[in-house]
């Protein structure tokens, strides 16, 4: 899929996320840690990236960061261009297709789809939580024109997004602030929750009204709705899914129907999962 890049977007790398403490820190593997860092600069970036590029990005010396690429490139991890710039290799999407074909959530998320018809030209997409970002998993872009295409694997600062303040909203509040505990992600748009005593008022105010909103905060002129979505084992959700609209469209009538429409697709997937869904 081709995406647009959203302003100011960042992401999370998943190597440093995976060193909880310096005890687990000791039982990994350096290289594959190393290599795992340079391919989530290529995960965040929208275009090509030359050597001296990554250099700037990764605090690794010239020689080790040489050894890698070449090695990621070997395993068509990473595709080394004319130009001498890498972007990833073809091999990322064979691991990319067999996580996706494991994942019951994707799979039910599509079966729904079909079955549901409401919202027919609007952007529905569904992710989950990684850290204190979301991965979208799956999506279903519609014919409006929102400035931005979702993509799988597309990743963004979770207070930003509908799918990201709904699947958080299922958290103990004492959860959420250990996430952002160090640092507030910093905002998308001039929209975005300025800060974490802000975003736990709003997660109060999504618990109550049953669905999250994302007024302009991933794009300027978007408005998104989202809902959570439960499996069998309880109260936190494994996922949330979101439609997106434009803002232009967007009235007390239309988001009270977007807010209803997505909820009834993600209860729909929370009882494909096992949820005991009222």
């Amino acid at each position: 899929m081709s995406s647009s890049p959203v302003p100011g977007s960042s992401i999370v790398s998943a190597s440093s996320e995976a060193l909880d403490t310096p005890q687990a820190a000791k039982n990994l593997a350096p290289a594959v840690m190393k290599a795992a860092q340079i391919l989530d600069v290529f995960a965040q970036s929208s275009a090509p990236i030359s050597l001296a590029e990554l250099a700037r990005t990764v605090d690794l010396p010239k020689s080790t960061l040489h050894t890698l690429c070449n090695t990621l490139v070997h395993l068509r991890l990473l595709n080394r261009l004319e130009t001498g710039q890498m972007s990833f290799g073809p091999h990322v999407m064979t691991w990319a297709n067999a996580f996706l074909s494991r994942s019951d959530v994707t799979q039910e998320f599509f079966s729904v789809w079909n079955e549901v018809n409401v919202l027919p030209q609007e952007t529905i997409t569904l992710s989950v939580l990684d850290g204190g970002s979301v991965i979208y998993i799956a999506c279903r872009n519609g014919n409006r024109p929102l400035g931005v295409t979702f993509r799988i694997g597309m990743r963004l600062p979770a207070p930003y997004t509908a799918t990201g303040k709904a699947i958080l909203s299922t958290l103990p509040e004492h959860e959420i602030s250990a996430l952002y505990s160090e640092d507030w992600p910093e905002p998308l748009t001039p929209a975005g929750t300025p800060s974490l005593p802000a975003f736990l008022d709003e997660m109060r105010e999504v618990r109550e009204r049953g669905f999250s909103v994302d007024d302009g905060e991933v794009r300027e002129g978007m408005h998104c709705f989202g809902a959570p979505v439960f499996d069998s084992t309880g109260g936190r959700a494994v996922a949330g899914v979101a439609v997106s609209m434009l803002s232009q469209e967007i009235t007390p009538e239309t988001e009270l129907a977007a807010g209803n429409a997505i909820r009834l697709i993600a209860d729909r997937l929370s009882k494909r999962l096992g949820a005991n869904v009222r």
